[in-house]
């Protein structure tokens, strides 16, 4: 049984151990044989086990037949001594047995695994032996790799055919595959899935940008490929411009003046379009983003947009019309003017320029027909209109405000202006004046002031009239057709007022008068002639004088004019008798007549004054340099001179004494070297008091003669007799007195100092002390004899002046002492009394 066994078993041994011409298996009709058939899944280079009962046979075999053949081939058996792997199992995988079984394991599956496994297993071998036969069909599956995407054109123009490719390198099927799309805001979306590896895609639009990926999938696995970028060529489309600040208006968009203004082009396009920008179809930009900051109104115009794709050489266009608000330079100007002949205000307020036009509204005190005010004085509705027509008679004020406010889009206030109506402060004003070429007589008639002006027109005689004009009016009026003493009219008219104002001119010939007929004044002086109007004269015409030669009198040095519209007053200088006696003319005329008035000026000399004669011309010291001089009036209490001429000459010059003093003057010398007759020379004495005076700065060598004449104004006297100055009386006993009187002071003094030397210096000098002061009494007495005063007598005469050597005049020894020391120099003879005379001497120096 055991070797039936055996013999079975050897069956099942590999067929390199056992050879087998067929497949059959013959067995004891007794024995029973087990099949079982079953499919295993392993995926390769992973595990999988191969199941081959539940226990553990007596004996197992396991073989292994490649699909496309029928030989098996042994993997791994057992005969009860343990298993035994073959080297077949090698190229399978990593084998091996399941411990207690007869299964495999077989790990990091390979390809070659694929196929039919055999396990042959027999149980029961001594009692009643049982066969059993596994068919394991394994499958090895092969995991899908990571796939990869190809795309025909990853750049493909908007309009084309593209195809996209999921390649695998590894993978067993049935694949599936699932194709996604991500686009460039991150949102995924599946277009496709199935078990095509390929899309075609037609008609490419730019919608088809964006990310791509394939995603494959079989029983094993599911991988996905890397993103792939398709890039969608096309445009550029019609551009798009954004307009910062957002303003759009009918004509397009605007912007207020002075602002920035930012003009934003954006074209879908790939690659991106390249921008440029122009301004009237004048390139003025390059770039996307315009920004003109602080705009003005002269950028108002059309902007143009074009994009351009360089790759497909493409572009597109877009224009925009941009206006810029501006406003109105300034403020609005308001003012008031008179409607309807002067019974009606019109309010005018003017804002020029500007875009769009401001907008502009009346308040204030408002009146319209039919139309009730406010108790506040403004309007009830916002008056739009720049012109009101207001009727006077509403106007409850004479002094009343009106405003005009103006608004516009580009300004952020509003602005206004004001004006008011008001009847003129003063009353109305006419005068006449005449032409220079008195030609015309124009009169003028005015009322300044006021808003709006008032109407002016004149009425005058015989038809003499003018129609109304605003303010002020003029009539002219030929010269001299002006009518005399009738008044003219001239009105005023307010529309403020209901009655109208007047004023009148009146022309009447001038009459002129004057102060005095007959002037008289002494010549020299200065004279003024007076001139007037009786009254005030229309019109006015201009006072001329003329002089006593018929001559008309501008401003010179002879005559001065100072006048008005009323008088004129002419001022005659420097009077001379024979020059400018006589008739003068003051002569004035007017558009209705002419009139003159005579004057008549009589210049008078003055009164020759009295006789002089000089009493006294005497030098003053011996010196002779200066004179004392006194004189007499005749007739004095009678007056009529207003000072006097004192002159003097140089006659001769006396023989030995020319240069002699020092005080001779430039003026004297001068004399002495002169040639020619001698000159006076004066010296004016404006005091009419006046009875003496000193002439100095004499040359004491020289011989003069003085007189003296009286002067009154412009009237000179007649001349003094010329007279020699006499020598001063002199005495020279006193001079000799006092010289001598000195000189004995002095020597006193001198003797009382040697007593006094003598005394201190006793020890030094004991002989001349006992001599001066002995024992006795008697013989220390000191002879001191004074003689007498020498008086050296001139002559009589002026007294020489002190240090002038050369001094003529008598001369007087002043006193002069001995020294008592020189006097001391002497020893005197031992015990001899010693006598000391002092002498005084009084000498002239």
């Amino acid at each position: 049984m055991v070797a039936q066994l055996l013999g079975l078993a050897f069956l099942f041994l590999p067929t390199s151990l056992v050879t087998f011409t067929t497949y059959a298996v013959k067995i004891n009709p007794n024995w029973e044989v087990v099949y079982g058939n079953n499919s295993v899944y392993g995926v390769l280079a992973k595990a999988v086990i191969l199941e081959c009962g539940i226990t553990l046979p007596d004996i197992y075999l396991w073989s292994f037949t490649k699909p496309g053949t029928e030989g098996l081939r042994s993997v791994v058996f057992d005969t009860g001594k343990g298993p035994r792997i073959q080297k077949l199992a090698q190229t399978l995988g990593r084998l091996t047995v399941i411990s207690n079984s007869a299964s495999v394991s077989i790990e990091k599956l390979s390809l070659a695994a694929h196929g039919l496994f055999t396990c042959q297993a027999i149980y029961d071998l001594e009692r009643d032996p049982k066969v059993f036969y596994y068919y394991v069909h394994l499958i090895v599956q092969v995991p899908i790799s990571k796939p990869y995407l190809l795309m025909s054109d990853v750049s493909p123009v908007e309009g084309s055919t593209m195809w996209m490719h999921c390649n695998l390198e590894n993978g067993t099927g049935p694949i599936q595959y699932v194709w996604q799309h991500e686009t460039s805001s991150s949102n995924f979306s599946t277009f496709a899935r199935g078990n095509n590896k390929v899309i075609n895609v037609t008609n490419v639009n730019r919608n088809h940008t964006g990310w791509y990926r394939c995603v494959a999938s079989n029983p094993i696995n599911s991988e996905s490929s890397n993103r792939v970028k398709l890039d969608t060529i096309f445009g550029p489309d019609i551009p798009k411009i954004d307009v910062t600040p957002y303003s759009i208006t009918e004509r397009g968009y605007s912007a207020l003046e002075r602002e920035t203004v930012s003009l934003l082009c954006q074209a879908q396009s790939y690659p991106d379009s390249q921008y440029v920008w122009f301004y009237n179809n004048s390139q003025i930009y390059t770039g996307p983003h315009l920004t003109i900051s602080k705009i003005l109104r002269m950028h108002t115009g059309d902007y143009a947009c074009l994009a351009q794709n360089t790759y497909l050489n493409t572009r597109s266009r877009k224009t925009i019309s941009l206006t810029v608000y501006y406003p109105p330079d300034g403020s609005p100007s308001c003012s008031v003017e008179p409607a309807l002949n002067h019974t009606s205000l019109r309010l005018l307020c003017s804002w020029p320029g500007g875009f769009p036009s401001p907008s502009l509204h009346w308040t204030g005190h408002l009146k319209r027909a039919g139309q009730a005010e406010a108790d506040t004085g403004q309007q009830t509705d916002p008056l739009t209109n720049t012109a009101i027509l207001l009727p006077s008679e509403g106007l409850t004020s004479n002094n009343s405000l009106f405003t005009c406010s103006g608004s516009h889009l580009a300004l952020k206030q509003s602005t206004e202006c004001s004006t008011r109506t008001y009847i003129p402060p003063a009353e109305p004003v006419c005068f006449a004046y005449v032409t220079n070429t008195k030609q015309y007589l124009m009169l003028s008639c005015s009322w300044d002031g006021g808003a709006p002006k008032a109407l002016v027109w004149w009425e005058g005689p015989g038809g003499q009239s003018k129609g109304g004009e605003e303010n002020s009016n003029i009539l002219i009026l030929r010269y001299g057709t002006a009518h005399s003493g009738k008044p003219y009219t001239c009105h005023v008219k307010h529309p403020l007022l209901v009655q109208t104002k007047t004023c009148r001119v009146t022309l009447d010939a001038p009459v002129l008068q004057t102060r005095h007929r007959f002037v008289s004044v002494y010549e020299g002086s200065d004279v003024k002639l007076t001139c007037n109007l009786r009254a005030n004269y229309l019109p006015v015409s201009e006072i001329t004088w003329f002089n006593n030669q018929g001559v008309g009198v501008q401003d010179t040095s002879k005559y001065a004019l100072l006048r008005t519209s009323a008088w004129a007053n002419l001022t005659v200088r420097d009077t001379d008798e024979t020059q400018d006696s006589g008739e003068y003319r003051c002569t004035t005329s007017n558009a209705v007549g002419g009139t003159e008035i005579n004057v008549t000026l009589v210049v008078k000399r003055h009164p020759v004054p009295p006789n002089a004669t000089l009493v006294k011309v005497v030098y003053n010291s011996r010196l002779r340099n200066e004179v004392e001089l006194e004189w007499q009036v005749e007739n004095e209490e009678g007056g009529g001179w207003t000072g006097f001429i004192l002159q003097h000459r140089w006659v001769s010059e006396r023989p030995g004494r020319r240069g002699s003093s020092h005080n001779d003057s430039k003026e004297d010398t001068d004399k002495e070297e002169r040639i020619g007759p001698p000159v006076w020379y004066r010296n004016i004495i404006q005091d009419p008091e006046a009875r003496s005076h000193t002439v100095g700065r004499l040359t004491p060598t020289a011989t003069y003669q003085f007189r003296i004449t009286p002067v009154n104004h412009r009237t000179v006297g007649h001349p003094s007799a010329a007279k020699t100055p006499a020598e001063p009386r002199y005495n020279v006993y006193p001079a000799v007195i006092g010289a001598a009187i000195g000189g004995m002071l002095i020597a006193a003094f001198l003797t009382a100092l040697l007593l006094v030397f003598i005394v201190r210096n006793r020890n030094n000098n004991p002989r001349l002390h006992d001599m001066l002061f002995g024992l006795q009494h008697s013989q220390s007495r000191e002879n001191i004899n004074f003689p007498e005063d020498e008086v050296v007598g001139g002559s009589e005469g002026g007294i020489e002046e002190i240090g002038g050597s050369s001094s003529p005049g008598p001369t007087m020894a002043l006193p002069r002492a001995s020294s008592p020391l020189a006097a001391s120099q002497a020893s005197p003879p031992e015990e001899e009394p010693v006598s000391v005379t002092i002498t005084v001497k009084a000498t002239g120096s």
